[in-house]
Order: C-alpha cells, then sequence, then structure tokens
C-alpha cells in the first residue's frame, strides 16, 4: 500500500487497467495516509470518502465491462475549497462561507470526473485565495510535509501539501498571482499555471475574475500534461474560455530540447533573489543547454511595477467579486434586526482579517475621485507588459 502511493497518477491508473490492482486499492492507500498524517499536516478542510468508495466501486464494473480507460481512470485527487462541488461543502476557508452546498460542479472537476478520476476531498486554502502560506484559514494552517515547521506556501497550500504528503495522486488549485506554482515550489511538486481561457473558470469562487486561473500539482511533468489535457476545454458557460487547436499537451513529453529557445529575463536574477536558487535556475538553464536548447537573457521592461500593479488589480476585483456576500443571499448571517446593522456585522464577522483588509484596498482604488489615479492608470500597466511579454516571445 505504502510502494502505490509513492507512484504517479498515470502509472497508478496504468495498473488498474492491467488489471493488476482495483481501484479500490489505490482509495484504501490514500485514505489510509490520510489517517497516519492529516492530524499533522491538515491538508483537507473536507473528505468525501463515502461518495469516493461509491464512485470507485461504479467505476471499478465500467472498466472491467470496457466501458472506461484512460491516463487518469480511476486515479484519486483533491481540489482547492473554492472550487465548487455539486452537493459537498464549499467554504473558500472562510467563515463566510462555512454551510455553503453548492447545487452545481466546477467544469475543470466534471472534467476529471468524466475522465474518471475520483474526487476524494477538498483542501486548504488562504481564505478567499487571499495570501501565500495557507495560514488565514478559517479551518486552522496547514503545514509543510517536507518540513512540518515550515508553510507549505498559498493560497493553494493544501492541495500542494496533498500531493507531497501521498495523501493523494494529484490536486487542482487556483493561481491568481503565484497562488499554484509558489507552493508547489515550497512542497516540492510540480505546479503549473495554464495560459488564462485554456481552462474554464465556470464554478470557481471568483478572486480577482481577469487573473484567476486553475492549476494543476502533480508529482511529474508527464502527470501534469494528462491533467491539463483532461481539463482544458472551450466552455459555452464561460466567456473568457478560449478553444485552443493544441491541447495535446502529451505530445510535448519528449527527451528532444534540441533549437528550442529558452529565455532568462535579467530583471528576474538581480538582488533579492537567494543565491540558492538562482544556482538552481542556471543550473537548469545550463542541462537545457547541454542537450541543444538556446539559453538567452533579455530584458524585461517594467517587472519592478510587477507588484504593485498586481495588488491594485486584484484587490479592487476582489472588492467588486465579493461584495455579494451581504448576509442576505447565501453565507453567514449575523443575527441583527435592522437591514444595514445586518450587512455590517454579517461582514465583520464573516470575512478574516485579511480579506477585509484586501476588500478595503480594492473600495479605496475604485472610489471615485481615485480610480483614475490607481486602478485605471494599474490597468494601462498592465497593458505595457503584456506587451514587454509578447515582443519577447516574438
Amino acid at each position: 500500500m505504502e510502494n502505490l502511493r509513492k507512484l504517479s497518477a498515470v502509472e497508478v491508473s496504468r495498473l488498474i487497467t492491467k488489471g493488476e490492482i482495483k481501484v479500490i486499492d489505490a482509495l484504501d492507500s490514500v485514505f489510509q495516509r490520510i489517517e497516519e498524517s492529516e492530524k499533522e499536516y491538515h491538508c483537507y478542510i473536507t473528505l468525501t470518502k463515502e461518495q469516493a468508495y461509491e464512485r470507485a466501486e461504479l467505476l471499478q464494473k465500467q472498466m472491467d465491462a470496457g466501458e472506461m480507460n484512460g491516463p487518469l481512470a480511476g486515479v484519486p485527487f483533491a481540489v482547492k475549497d473554492n472550487l465548487c462541488t455539486r452537493g459537498i461543502p464549499t467554504t473558500c476557508g472562510s467563515g463566510m462561507l462555512v454551510d455553503f452546498v453548492p447545487g452545481y460542479t466546477c467544469e475543470a472537476v466534471r472534467c476529471l470526473e468524466q475522465a474518471g478520476a475520483i474526487l476524494i476531498g477538498k483542501t486548504n486554502m488562504d481564505e478567499f485565495a487571499m495570501g501565500s502560506t495557507t495560514q488565514t484559514s478559517y479551518f486552522g494552517e496547514t503545514k509543510n510535509p517536507i518540513n512540518p515547521e515550515h508553510v507549505p506556501g498559498g493560497s493553494s497550500g493544501g492541495s500542494a501539501a496533498a500531493v507531497a504528503a501521498e495523501e493523494c495522486f494529484f490536486a487542482l488549485g487556483t493561481d491568481t498571482g503565484g497562488s499554484v506554482r509558489q507552493p508547489a515550489a515550497f512542497c516540492g511538486q510540480v505546479g503549473l499555471k495554464p495560459t488564462y481561457g485554456t481552462v474554464s473558470r465556470y464554478g470557481l469562487v471568483a478572486y480577482a475574475s481577469s487573473m484567476d486561473q486553475i492549476g494543476t500539482f502533480t508529482k511529474n511533468v508527464t502527470d501534469a500534461a494528462y491533467v491539463l489535457e483532461a481539463i482544458a476545454s472551450r466552455d459555452p458557460k464561460d466567456a473568457t474560455s478560449i478553444k485552443r487547436n493544441d491541447t495535446d499537451f502529451t505530445a510535448a513529453l519528449v527527451n528532444d530540447v534540441w533549437g528550442m529557445r529558452i529565455g532568462i529575463p535579467k530583471a528576474y536574477m538581480q538582488e533579492g533573489l537567494e543565491g540558492d536558487i538562482r544556482e538552481a535556475v542556471l543550473a537548469a538553464a545550463s542541462v537545457l543547454e547541454q542537450n541543444g536548447a538556446v539559453v538567452e537573457w533579455f530584458d524585461l521592461p517594467m517587472t519592478e511595477y510587477a507588484v504593485p500593479t498586481y495588488y491594485t488589480i486584484a484587490c479592487a476585483e476582489a472588492s467588486s467579486n465579493l461584495e455579494r456576500f451581504d448576509g442576505v443571499k447565501y453565507g453567514y448571517r449575523a443575527r441583527e434586526d435592522k437591514l444595514h446593522d445586518m450587512y455590517r456585522a454579517s461582514r465583520t464577522m464573516g470575512f478574516g482579517t485579511e480579506v477585509k483588509r484586501r476588500i478595503m484596498l480594492g473600495s479605496f482604488v475604485l472610489s471615485s475621485g481615485l480610480y483614475e489615479e490607481y486602478y485605471l492608470k494599474a490597468l494601462k500597466v498592465k497593458r505595457l507588459m503584456k506587451q514587454a511579454w509578447k515582443a519577447a516571445f516574438s
């Protein structure tokens, strides 16, 4: 059972397809591990054990009959708790949504279930994806399985830690400004934020709509390619999703990098970057170069404005997106007799400190007289940065 947990998602599915193990064996392995380690790491907010075993029984029958196959069939996975799941609580790591149970399922999760993967639970996260440590969660902090004295990163720290702790074979997270890539790095996993629009955002509780994207946590690049193939789609339910003709990501799983051009932005490697990280990046570039790739250093204008631009836009959009949580429609409602008192008390008690801080900042930059000075200016800088990236890739 312990050896089974160490396999990749594709390897586990291959064993199930060959009949060497059963779907239930893969489930048993992760739930046994969760029982052993979850108290220490706290990767999950909600476990869906009963539903998972029911699904495993059905899948086994379909696979035995030859009606279900594929590289992810029978593989247990987890998702960040801001991805809606029908009949299963979706809390966004917040006291505001502690009792919220959606009536529909996120498109990316639906795609994975259609591919035969089995959802086993919802992972811990910084409240409403606002944070980089998974310490702002209403449900308590997640520990890094590599070293429990360290944070797992965030805001998708629960997903990253669950894969690192072998409590699932892969997981979904969301990335607005690094919330998949950073915790993946902290937990030693492969984290991927797809190009915006590649994966439908339908069913994702929005933080900053113009930047949010559902991403993947896997043990290796092969799994990342297969999971991305499963969830990439043009979805009529999401106007920002795009139709791509190049979604055969597994075709890129080759050793040949001859002639590939690898760019390293000079601004990313300057003062402030830790020495061992710089050495690791340069070592990776050297390996690619030795195998025929062309490594180039290049200038990327306006990099120093990236963080303030991100926070201005993200907080503005968060302020707008979180307006709906007023204690009336759904979410936490305070016991107050007067309407405005109820609004104020519900939001005061329902939101945590970091969320309230970002709502206030977003409301400030969107306020009359400051909109053009801050928010509009940030959008202009974002456009200029996008043009700089396009120039680099040309």
